[in-house]
């Protein structure tokens, strides 16, 4: 996969670094074979509770993308700052579906290692996705990006 010039310089999709550290996880759990030690109504409930509103937000905001006319693959430029809808309060609205979907399948699997990976992907995410896609917005978009950051939040 080839990066635009013109872009954040991403190389990987991210959501390869999510489900790789879910598989990690997994195999973890299956390696050591010490299971998430929840009832399974309670990890069916916390599953589908983090699961849709992942989900949800994924949809919202690659839509928002869609109608904007830019690309939501951080390789490629990006042509509008979106800044409506779910961007209103969080700056990260993919990235955070993409946590809360991987929380919930780790319920869903009663995978301690993949909740206990949770944090590790947040910060890989944190420091070789976002990093590179806030340095190459506010390059873009100058003082509409600097004054977007200042009114919305990171994470949520």
């Amino acid at each position: 996969m080839k990066a635009d010039d013109d872009s954040a310089h991403v190389t990987f999709p991210p959501p390869f670094v999510y489900l790789g550290f879910l598989m990690i996880g997994l195999a973890a759990d299956r390696a050591i074979g010490q299971p998430l030690g929840l009832p399974p109504l309670t990890r069916g409930v916390l599953a589908i509770a983090l699961i849709v509103p992942g989900a949800g937000l994924l949809l919202a905001a690659s839509g928002l993308f869609r109608r904007a006319g830019t690309d939501v693959k951080p390789w490629k430029t990006a042509t509008a700052l979106v800044d409506s809808g779910v961007y209103r309060f969080t700056r990260n609205p993919m990235y955070l579906g993409m946590a809360l979907l991987y929380a919930g399948l780790g319920f869903a699997f009663a995978s301690a290692g993949a909740l206990l990976l949770l944090p590790v992907v947040i910060i890989v995410i944190q420091t070789q996705v976002i990093a590179r896609e806030e340095r190459y917005l506010e390059t873009k978009f100058g003082d509409a990006y600097r004054a977007y950051r200042q009114r919305v939040r990171r994470w949520m």
